[in-house]
């Protein structure tokens, strides 16, 4: 008889890491052309799906607890409605396939492939990678003046997504900033903590050249609840350094800083002298609510919004959009969508649908919030639970003011599933072994 001693064995390969390359993939230039078509990254995304059920296969094992399945598939029901009356079979089938990858197939794969707080954390700094990349392609475009057109210069960071995908940059370095808030804001090493914090600094400024409106109130909204939920006390703290920070930023940008208070100063002109995006957004939103109204159980139908928008769109509507720069020429980009994903929801799917999807939203949120609870009491994984939180509130607040749709869509199922894993599995769950003196 021999005796050994046990050699340390080494952790698996995390099944994560396709995700991880979803996420890198949409670091890729979107061709000038594409519009709001598949990419390369939501080809993967489904293959990541398919990964996912071949390993659940193999491992014979049911895949979800039953309120994770019932929370997760909540939205199915009002997805099959809308489609059924859908304008044609073609539309609902796509809209069907789309709505179901967004925001049921891919949250799912990713909770599933999720294994534990590091798996966790390797997804967020991934983020924080991606918005690193494209803010300092924004930043560039900028500064050389090759981004989209912005008041008659082509100064708008766009970053790798192009003039016919302006939110795609503002989307991704936003995602980034509040992964990085989470992962300062959490209990972790020391040096992860102030890397953390100094990335979110740094993209500070590309959020800014995004001249996105949407995407600032959005991470304002979540960065400011992040702060609340870590402690009063380091709120007040934080908050004066990142308010001395924008101080700095803005004074620093020269010419660039009329145009941001020029911009941040249109978004209360309702009423008093809009632009023409505001007056656009206003009246698509309208021509949305008069939608449901004539269908308020189950909506016009699944893609059923460009085709009755004009019959409810009043005349102020310019119905398309002037993009131009960042590599592509000057064209006119039909408005087809309400920019408001609760109302695009109301008026093709009502009420049904509404209820489905906000009602596994809110549930994700509740469980998101119950888990940092747990994770304070435990004192470990409150930078997951911060994270996973701000993602789902910057999310939630950001679809007041857009919907689904570009490059950048997939960031929104990745998204969930980050929030899934972590409101359904990893808030209550006990540190397992590989993570024992993890915080």
């Amino acid at each position: 008889m021999t005796l050994a001693l046990p050699l340390p064995g080494r952790r698996p390969v995390s099944p994560v890491w396709p995700v991880v390359a979803v996420v890198a993939l949409l670091g890729l230039p979107v061709a000038a052309g594409a519009g709001g078509g598949a990419g390369p990254a939501d080809a993967v995304s489904a293959l990541v799906v398919g990964f996912c059920a071949v390993r659940l296969l193999r491992q014979r094992r049911r895949p979800l607890s039953r309120r994770a399945a019932l929370v997760l598939g909540l939205p199915v029901v009002g997805l099959a409605v809308a489609a059924v009356g859908a304008s044609s079979a073609g539309a609902g089938l796509t809209g069907f396939g789309r709505y179901l990858q967004v925001f049921v197939l891919v949250p799912a794969a990713v909770a599933l492939l999720i294994r534990d707080r590091s798996d966790f954390r390797l997804l967020a700094w991934a983020f924080v990678a991606l918005a690193g990349w494209e803010g300092a392609v924004g930043v560039h475009q900028y500064v050389t003046g090759t981004g989209a057109s912005y008041q008659g210069r082509l100064i708008r960071a766009v970053g790798t997504f192009g003039a016919q995908d302006v939110m795609g940059m503002a989307t991704v370095v936003s995602f980034g900033l509040v992964c990085a808030v989470g992962l300062a804001l959490g209990r972790g090493p020391v040096r992860q903590r102030a890397l953390a914090a100094g990335c979110a600094l740094v993209l500070l400024l590309p959020l800014a050249l995004s001249f996105s409106r949407g995407a600032w109130i959005a991470t304002a909204v979540a960065c400011t609840v992040q702060l609340v939920l870590s402690g009063l006390r380091r709120a007040l703290n934080v908050g004066a350094v990142l308010l001395a920070a924008g101080v700095v930023l803005v004074g620093g940008l020269g010419v660039g800083s009329t145009m941001l208070q020029e911009r941040i100063s249109s978004i209360t002109q309702v009423t008093d002298a809009p632009d023409q995006s505001v007056t656009d957004r206003y009246t698509m939103w309208a021509a949305a609510a008069g939608m449901w109204r004539e269908q308020p159980v189950t909506g016009v139908g699944l893609k059923g919004f460009p085709e009755h928008r004009d019959a409810h769109a009043s005349l102020a509507l310019s119905a398309a959009s002037d993009t131009d720069g960042a590599g592509a020429s000057f064209t006119r980009q039909p408005l087809l969508s309400p920019h408001n994903m609760y109302l695009l929801v109301l008026s093709e799917q009502g009420l049904v649908g509404l209820v489905a999807l906000a009602g596994c939203w809110l549930a994700l949120l509740v469980c998101a919030l119950r888990g940092l609870v747990l994770a304070r009491r435990r004192g470990r994984g409150q930078d997951c639970a911060l994270v996973a939180c701000g993602l789902l509130v910057w999310q939630l607040t950001d679809f007041v003011y857009a919907d689904i749709g570009g490059p950048s869509t997939v960031l929104t199922a990745v998204c969930l599933g980050l929030a899934a894993w972590w409101g359904l599995v990893g808030g209550e769950e006990s540190a397992r072994p590989g993570e024992a003196g993890a915080r």
